[in-house]
């Protein structure tokens, strides 16, 4: 990281020797020593948490990627089928009710068996009609 040889280290320990005194040396070199490994410490944090992230990034531009490859394929896919249908021609397809009872190809759907001589007729209820009925006393 930084370009020092030992003439430099022994002028740095002649100085604090000479700043510092012989006593508190020691102590001086391990305060230095320990704000140094924190900061070695906090700066292979950043680091890793950098790489993660680049890692992560990386992950989302894959997955984006993949994502649109997939989607492409799908449209490619739906349109193929698309052609296929219209290849088929449009007489050779069954009628099929849509979800709201109307026939999609445009026939009329086919009327309900019902009895013409009901037609005005209203039906009656069975226990709500007029008629009294006896109750058991």
């Amino acid at each position: 990281m930084f370009d020092i040889g030992f003439a430099e280290l022994l002028l740095i320990g002649v100085v604090g020797l000479l700043v510092v005194g012989p006593e508190q040396l020691p102590g001086a070199v391990r305060t230095v020593m320990a704000w140094v490994n924190r900061f070695r410490r906090s700066f292979d944090q950043i680091r890793t948490e950098v790489r993660r992230e680049l890692h992560n990034d990386e992950i989302m531009q894959k997955l984006k990627a993949e994502s649109q490859e997939l989607e492409r394929q799908v449209r490619d896919s739906a349109e193929s089928f698309d052609r296929e249908l219209q290849s088929l021609g449009s007489d050779d397809i069954p009628t099929r009710p849509s979800p709201t009872g109307s026939v999609e190809s445009g026939e009329t759907p086919p009327e309900s068996p019902a009895d013409e001589s009901d037609v005005g007729t209203p039906k009656a209820d069975s226990g709500a009609s007029g008629d009294k009925q006896s109750k058991p006393a």
